[in-house]
């Protein structure tokens, strides 16, 4: 009989693989097309692939760091990561709705969802699951 239950573990992994591509898509597209994207005149090119890799090897050691249980430490990069797509919404700061083409927008809230995933499960992993409390304690040596 098949296991349909899904594991905290593999669900993270679903929903920062799901992430990582679709920030990957948005963020490759506003730097090819840099100068149809509203943004603050701060955002340069260079600037969006360096973000992006920098806060994508966060959410990766976010993963890492949940997978060996280090829940709290795990927690703190997912977060950071999280802002890779919770600030795609912020180009509606910089330009009007009609400034930016169907792709754009899609690119913008699909990022802002998956991030909003990533959220949501830290906040069912703390709340519900409290995987917190069973994390390792470094001063219980089990080897004796």
């Amino acid at each position: 009989m098949m296991n349909l239950e899904v594991k905290p573990q593999q669900l993270l992994k679903i929903l920062l693989i799901a992430s990582i591509i679709s920030t990957a898509i948005h963020f490759t597209d506003n730097y090819l097309f840099i100068d149809r994207y509203p943004q603050p005149i701060w955002i340069t090119a260079s600037s969006i692939y360096q973000s992006w890799l920098i806060l994508t090897a966060i959410g990766i050691t976010g993963y890492w760091l949940y997978k060996y249980r280090r829940f709290w430490l795990a927690y703190a990069c997912l977060v950071l990561y999280s802002f890779t797509g919770l600030v795609s919404p912020g180009h509606y700061f910089y330009g009007n709705l009609s400034q930016f083409s169907a792709k754009m927008h899609l690119f913008i809230w699909t990022d802002a969802l998956t991030s909003l995933a990533i959220l949501g499960f830290i906040f069912w992993s703390v709340l519900i699951l409290k995987q917190w409390q069973r994390e390792p304690n470094p001063t219980n040596n089990s080897e004796s």
